[in-house]
């Protein structure tokens, strides 16, 4: 039986969520945890356990990236998350892979949960908030993940006073391997604080940050996912170019960038650092340098992502 159990747990069946990005592990993953409900509350102390009815608004990638993780670290079980969508499609698919109660209503969802998880693109916000505000509880947790909306909006949207954390996590979070920057507003407590880090934490990394950083916590842990796959297809076309196959060529630049990023994270070395130990002198490398320093390499990176956090700013 424990044999089944361990290989029904190794079960990684991803699945794609309306052609979209959002992957998860199957339904089978998800049950093997399902029922042991003291795993759940693991490391949760105080009112951290009283906060188990986690509602999502918005059912979307970074929805799916959450809920899969926190099923995955045994944070919460399925039966204790509901979430809205706009179409039945969508639900119904959220609903067989994960197991957890679906709704239309927005305002049902909001209603029910005691942590609300605003997961809509900042142009809906508004709106959801106007259709929800009158639903939420007083002591509700809410959670916003939209880019470019402040504590202060938020409050002003609900037009009350309430528990406001504000995150921007990044799409990485879809493989679990996620950053998410947080800020929380004065009527957030400590447990409260770390609980939502925890949540965060599911899915990959999570910082607490001052607000006024969350704007360039956007631009390079949250766009900077799209600026690296860029870099990765460009790499890749370079391949191609010099007589690999595409495929081929995709998995190499990627695992170089994959494998670069893990040195710098583990070993603790400055960039700069790691870089001089990969030139050797009059060699290839130095040379390829030479033509990305040429071509305002460094410049371009660093504008590309100052134009993202002004951008944040106007959201």
């Amino acid at each position: 039986m424990k044999k089944e159990r361990k290989k029904q747990k190794s079960v990684e069946s991803w699945k794609i969520l309306e052609g979209s990005m959002c992957y998860f592990k199957s339904a089978a993953h998800v049950e093997v945890k399902r029922g042991r409900k003291h795993r759940y509350l693991r490391g949760m102390t105080g009112k951290e356990e009283e906060r188990m009815k986690i509602g999502f608004i918005g059912l979307g990638n970074m929805a799916c990236a959450m809920i899969g993780g926190m099923l995955e670290q045994g944070i919460v079980p399925a039966g204790e998350i509901c979430g809205s969508a706009k179409t039945q499609k969508t639900r119904d698919a959220v609903h067989e892979r994960f197991g957890i109660d679906v709704k239309a209503s927005n305002a049902a969802v909001a209603e029910e949960a005691q942590t609300l998880i605003l997961a809509v693109k900042p142009q809906f916000l508004a709106g959801v908030i106007a259709e929800i505000k009158d639903a939420v509880q007083p002591d509700t947790l809410v959670i916003s993940i939209a880019a470019g909306k402040t504590l202060a909006w938020l409050e002003e949207a609900f037009g009350r006073r309430m528990k406001m954390v504000r995150c921007m996590p990044n799409t990485p979070a879809l493989v679990g391997e996620g950053c998410t920057g947080i800020c929380v507003n004065g009527a957030v407590s400590q447990e409260e604080m770390r609980y939502s880090l925890r949540l965060m934490e599911s899915f990959g990394k999570a910082n607490l940050v001052e607000e006024r950083l969350m704007d360039a916590v956007g631009a390079v842990s949250g766009s900077s996912p799209a600026y690296v796959f860029l870099f990765i297809e460009a790499m890749a076309d370079a391949g191609v170019a010099a007589g690999m196959p595409r495929a081929q060529a995709y998995e190499f630049a990627a695992q170089a960038v994959y494998g670069s990023a893990k040195l710098v994270l583990e070993t603790g070395k400055h960039p700069g650092e790691l870089k001089d130990m990969v030139c050797s002198p009059g060699g290839t490398t130095i040379e390829g340098v030479r033509v990305l320093e040429e071509s305002g390499f460094r410049g371009a990176v660093m504008d590309a992502l100052l134009a993202t956090v002004e951008k944040s700013k106007k959201l």
